[in-house]
This record gives structure tokens, C-alpha cells and sequence, in this order.
């Protein structure tokens, strides 16, 4: 390294043809210049030349490769001589230049830089080496020992130091290996690899072909690099986009489909069982359709937390979607572990959870198959331990099931009554039947609450409870409510032309207020069938309105505003109270047959339900009525209807017309077992 020349350096240096001057690179200036530099600067003096700031102009590229000589002068007596093209007088200039450091006497490095002509050259070999001065593609010519030669300045940014060797740019050996052969087989390979850079590792499309060094005429390689960090983080975001739920970001059904077959290998292989635990939450589908999805969304990630937690080393658990989560559990005695592991997490999931103020609790249905015995493989496992879970579900969920042989037998009927069910509403042969809704104080029928019935040509009646949690399942259930809407408007405009002007009731479910739909399937209904919405009333639980969001307000506004009564049916079991219920436009509230039944031990309780329907100034039914006793109390608190096995259990249009006609029967009492089937 050189300090600034002395004076007979610089009367030597002055009296050269050759053009030389010093550049101060901090500042991008001329510091120095001998009569040759400044003709070639096209200056008239060094005060002129060394006022110009030349960074202005100057390219990234070139700032950067500036910098870059600068950090090597600084390290050791470093020298470069290459080719660059000047525009002095913006005029292009092209000469080899020397370069090497000079310390300034405040202490900083600049460049010493000895120009001297180059022969001429094609303008496409000018271009060429301009391109390769700006470009972004490292580009670096080795030795066949992989020692750096050249490296332009995007290469040279790259590297920490500037005498990497090819071994040490690149951090996986079988990366250099595979690079070695492909350049002996083919004389050339192109691979995407892990490399070593000043920005620490990173991933780079790299093409290496084998060439000559034109200063020494030996074979060399010639590597160009681009770094794709940024698509390869992308890619891998795909991946775990692809693999992982979102909401929670357990692993997902992709990723048991493509992972849990080597972990039931390793385990095969180690001579190990494994239990799958098949976890599904209790009416889940309540919390949404009650108090909206970002509620839902909220418990679903607490939920998964608590399964993260208690979780063992070698266990995995993933959400397969919804409100379903899959367990694998290794063990030597996987059967033991896992009803062990699934006993608590029956507790740990039903235990409640605070959220916006609200407790909510949701219980666990599991279901358990254990590998090897009821499955050799993950398709065969997770189906076991579905059919396992509902059959936790059947014996009244908040437990567990194992697996069981006659299961399959079970499942395979639970899928012919849904192929059933379907075919059953596209042929039209649920119907809906109609329960009176008597008034208390008369005896008279003054309306009808609309109950679907399937009677199936070979099974015969199927009982509800047994279809609609199908229908509620498999989604079926929107359409089994447009069917048995449409019906009981058609039963009412032609009872009417009859003389019967009754009000009927409908029941919507959940599912069925919150489709998106609703309100013109509602509306196409009417028209359809030209029915009085005065006289149709539809049926919503307190767990709908227990959300009290714009959506329920909207829903049952529009509902009113067609001319439809709103009615709460199984007033009492839910979580309305008068501030709730004041938000919205409710005609009549039906007290739950739980109430009615507990006439005998707890009467206050039905007296205090009673009342409330008296402060909203609502019509009043009470539903579940089986005796003359439990009339005669609703009688002297003034309830306005009943309905009940009292006066008839639901029956068919024809069935219903016969009670008209006889003019409103007086009540006999009915068998209590006939209950069930109401």
C-alpha cells in the first residue's frame, strides 16, 4: 500500500504520458491528477477536476465494486487491473486501468488508479464487459482447484472475503459432488444449493461450465450465480401453507395423509403400537351458528393450544378440519397410553373457556383404533377411529369409544340411510305433519307447529331424532327446512280455502337461519305458493339469538318484515334474557316440555317463565302438555296455547283435517310412553 507521492514522485509522475490519478473514493473526487489524467478528464486544472462530484453519475455497480477495492486495499497490498470505459466530456472512453491503494494523510483509503490505452475492441465485446460490470448474476471464474480468479462485482458483493474458494461457497458436500461429476460427464451442471455469503446462508440457482482462463490459457470453471432465496421461501411458505391450518397452525389433513404413513412405518419397524385418537366437539356447530365464527375461530385455537400441551415426545396431533382433531400416539403399550391420554383429555377439553365475557364449555366425543391390530394403514385407522367416535357420540358424547369389528356394520347403515335420506327429499317422500296448537282458554285448534316425517317403503316411520342428526351431519338440513316450509305454506292456503285459517309454525335450525340465502328462499317460497305470511310462523332457538350480532338483527327484521312471526322455541333451556329478547321482533315464546313436566317438583321455576313471557307481552305456548293437571296450572296463569300429547300428537294433513272437522275434541288423557315420538 501507498502513501500520497512526495514531490519527486510527483514531478515523475507529472512527466509521464501515461494518465494517473489519485480517486478519493469516500467522496467520489479527484484528489490528485498529473497533466496526462487531467487531458483525459478533459480538465483545465486540478482545482477544476477535483470539484467535479463524480458520484452523481456513477452507477450502483460501479459505487459498489468501489467500495469493494477499498475494503481489499484495506485488508492487504491488493491490485486490480481491468478493463473500464470512462466518460469524460460524456464522451465513452475505454482504457485498462491499474488500480491500488493510497492512504491520504487523514488517514482513509482511496485509489491510485494508472490508465494506459486498450486496443480497440468490437462494440459487442465493449457491451459485453460493461454487462458484465452492472449485471446481478454473480459471476466468478475458478480454478480447477477452485481458487477465485475473477469476480465481477455482484460476486464479489457476495462473498465475505475475497478469496473464497468454490469449496467453501458452497455449505452441502453432495452439492459440490453432484457440481464435480456433472462437470466431468457433461462439461457443464446447473443445481440449486445452499450457499455461504455475506448475508449468511442463502439459496442460489447455480450454473457451472468448464472453460479457459484467457490470461493463462489453463482449464478453468467459469459459475454463475442467482440467488432464489426469496422463491425458496416462498416455496417453503406454500409447503407449510399446504401442510398446516391456518387458524390454528396445527398440522393438517395433507399432512396426515402425507406424513403419518412413515410414522406408522418407524413404528412397524421398531416394533411399537400406535393408538389414533379420532376427537371431535360436542354441538360445536352451536357456538357458530349462536354466537358467530370469530367466537368459534377463537375456541378452536384455545382448544388446540391445550392439545399442543398435552402432547408427549413422541405424540403428533393434527386438525383434520372444522371441529375434528387427529392424535397419534407411539408407544410400546399404545393401547394403555391412549385410554390413559384420552380419559384426560376428556377432562382437559371440557373445561370451560373465557371468551369476550363469555364462559363457554364444549365437550369432546373420541374415538380410538390402534395400529396394527384394527389397521395397517392410515386410511384404514382414521376411518375406524371415526366410526369409534360416533359411536362415543351414540352412548351420549363427552367420552370414548374404541374400535370395534361391528362398527363397520353401523357405519355402512348410517351411509345407506344418508344415500336414503337424499333420495328420500329429491323424491318428495318426507312430509310434513302437523301437532294443534290448542288455546287454553277455549279448547279450540288455533294453529298447527309443522314436524317432518319420513316414512320409509321398507323400514317404515323413521324417527326424527334418527334422520335429522343425519340430516344435520351430511348438510342436508337447509333443504329438509325448505322442504317442510313450502308444504305447511301449501297446508295453510288450502286449509284456508276451506275455511281453517290457522297459524303454522316451522322450525329453523341453526344452520338454516345463517344460510346466506334464507331470506329469498323464504320469500320464493311465498310467492310459489301464494300462502299469507301473516299466518306462517317460523320457529328459532335461544342459541341463535345468544350472539345478538347485526347479521341475527338483520335476519329476523327482513323475516318481519315479509309479514312472518318470530317464535323462541324451547324458551327457558338456552341463554335468553329480557335485554336480549327486547332487541328483537318476537311474536311468541314456547316454553319448553321440560318446564311442563316439572309442574309437580319445581312449579316456581315454570312460574318465573311464565312471568317473563307476561313482561314481554308475547303470545304464549307451552309445548310437551300430557295431562289435565298440567292444563288446568297453565289455564289459571293465563297461558294462551298449548300443545301436547294431551289433545294429539302430530299427525298427517288428512288426520289433522278429521280434528277440525270434529270441532276441536275435548282433551283425553294419552299413555305416557307415547312421549318419545312426539
Amino acid at each position: 500500500m501507498r502513501t500520497l507521492p512526495d514531490a519527486d514522485e510527483a514531478r515523475l509522475l507529472e512527466a509521464l504520458h501515461q494518465p494517473v490519478w489519485i480517486f478519493d473514493i469516500d467522496h467520489s473526487r479527484v484528489h490528485w491528477a498529473n497533466a496526462a489524467g487531467l487531458h483525459l478528464w478533459q480538465a483545465r486544472s486540478l482545482a477544476e477536476l477535483s470539484a467535479r462530484e463524480m458520484g452523481a453519475d456513477m452507477s450502483e455497480s460501479v459505487a459498489r465494486r468501489l467500495r469493494q477495492y477499498q475494503q481489499d486495499f484495506e485488508r492487504g497490498d491488493a491490485r486490480f487491473s481491468e478493463q473500464w470505459t470512462l466518460y469524460p466530456g460524456g464522451r465513452a472512453t475505454t482504457l485498462w486501468v491499474g488500480f491500488s491503494g493510497v492512504r491520504l494523510t487523514d488517514g482513509r483509503m482511496a485509489m491510485l488508479c494508472e490508465a494506459r490505452p486498450h486496443e480497440a475492441m468490437p462494440p459487442d465485446s465493449l457491451r459485453s464487459v460493461e454487462a458484465l460490470l452492472h449485471t446481478e448474476v454473480m459471476t466468478t471464474l475458478y480454478s480447477r482447484a477452485g481458487r477465485a480468479l475473477y469476480r465481477n462485482p455482484a460476486a464479489r458483493a457476495s462473498v465475505p472475503a475475497g478469496n473464497e474458494t468454490l469449496q467453501q461457497r458452497l455449505l452441502d458436500r453432495q452439492d459440490l459432488r453432484e457440481l464435480v461429476r456433472g462437470l466431468v460427464e457433461r462439461g457443464h451442471h446447473k443445481r440449486i444449493a445452499r450457499v455461504l455469503t455475506t448475508d449468511g446462508e442463502r439459496w442460489h440457482d447455480v450454473s457451472a461450465r468448464l472453460c479457459r482462463d484467457a490470461v493463462t490459457g489453463r482449464q478453468a470453471l467459469l459459475v454463475s450465480e442467482t440467488d432464489i432465496s426469496g422463491l425458496k421461501q416462498a416455496q417453503a411458505q406454500a409447503q407449510y401453507l399446504a401442510d398446516h391450518d391456518l387458524l390454528t397452525g396445527l398440522p393438517n389433513r395433507n399432512h396426515v395423509i402425507k406424513c403419518y404413513p412413515q410414522a406408522l412405518e418407524d413404528c412397524r419397524r421398531q416394533g411399537l403400537q400406535a393408538a389414533l385418537v379420532f376427537l371431535d366437539l360436542d354441538h360445536f356447530k352451536r357456538v357458530n351458528d349462536s354466537l358467530g365464527h370469530a367466537v368459534g375461530d377463537e375456541l378452536l385455537m384455545h382448544l388446540a393450544r391445550r392439545l399442543r400441551g398435552a402432547l408427549g415426545p413422541q405424540d403428533r396431533v393434527a386438525r383434520l378440519g372444522g371441529d375434528e382433531f387427529l392424535l397419534l400416539l407411539p408407544h410400546a403399550d399404545a393401547a394403555l397410553v391412549a385410554r390413559q391420554r384420552a380419559q384426560e383429555l376428556v377432562t382437559l377439553i371440557s373445561q370451560p373457556v373465557l371468551i369476550s365475557q363469555t364462559e363457554l364449555r364444549v365437550t369432546p366425543s373420541i374415538g380410538l383404533s390402534l395400529f396394527p391390530q384394527d389397521g395397517q394403514d392410515i386410511d384404514t385407522l382414521m376411518r375406524h377411529a371415526d366410526q369409534a367416535m360416533y359411536s362415543a357420540k351414540a352412548a351420549g358424547r363427552n367420552g370414548m369409544a374404541w374400535f370395534q369389528p361391528a362398527m363397520n356394520a353401523a357405519a355402512q347403515s348410517r351411509l345407506d340411510l344418508e344415500v336414503e335420506l337424499r333420495r328420500a327429499l329429491a323424491h318428495g317422500d318426507i312430509r310434513a305433519w302437523f301437532q294443534p296448537r290448542v288455546s287454553v282458554e277455549t279448547g279450540k285448534i288455533v294453529g298447527a307447529e309443522a314436524l317432518a316425517r319420513w316414512h320409509h317403503p321398507q323400514r317404515g316411520m323413521i324417527p326424527p331424532d334418527v334422520f335429522i342428526p343425519v340430516c344435520e351431519d351430511c348438510g342436508l338440513i337447509c333443504e329438509l327446512g325448505a322442504v317442510v316450509l313450502e308444504a305447511s305454506a301449501r297446508q295453510q292456503v288450502a286449509w284456508a280455502q276451506q275455511g281453517w285459517v290457522l297459524d303454522i309454525s316451522v322450525n329453523l335450525s341453526p344452520r338454516q337461519f345463517f344460510y346466506n340465502a334464507l331470506l329469498q328462499d323464504v320469500r320464493d317460497i311465498l310467492d310459489r305458493t301464494g300462502c299469507d305470511p301473516r299466518h306462517i310462523e317460523l320457529e328459532i332457538t335461544e342459541s341463535v339469538l345468544l350472539g345478538h350480532d347485526g347479521r341475527t338483527v338483520a335476519t329476523l327484521e327482513g323475516l318481519s318484515a315479509m309479514g312472518l312471526g318470530i317464535a323462541i322455541d324451547d324458551f327457558g333451556t338456552g341463554y335468553s334474557n329480557l335485554a336480549y329478547l327486547h332487541r328483537y321482533p318476537v311474536d311468541t315464546l314456547k316454553i319448553d316440555r321440560s318446564f311442563v313436566r316439572a309442574l309437580d317438583d319445581l312449579p316456581a321455576l315454570t312460574e318465573m317463565i311464565v312471568t317473563m313471557c307476561q313482561v314481554l307481552k308475547v303470545n304464549m305456548v307451552a309445548e310437551g302438555v300430557e295431562t289435565a293437571e298440567q292444563l288446568a296450572w297453565l289455564q289459571a296463569r293465563g297461558v294462551h296455547e298449548y300443545q301436547g300429547f294431551l289433545f294429539s300428537p302430530a299427525v298427517p294433513p288428512e288426520a289433522f283435517e278429521r280434528l277440525l272437522r270434529a270441532g276441536s275434541p275435548q282433551p283425553q288423557p294419552q299413555p305416557q310412553q307415547l312421549a318419545l315420538a312426539q
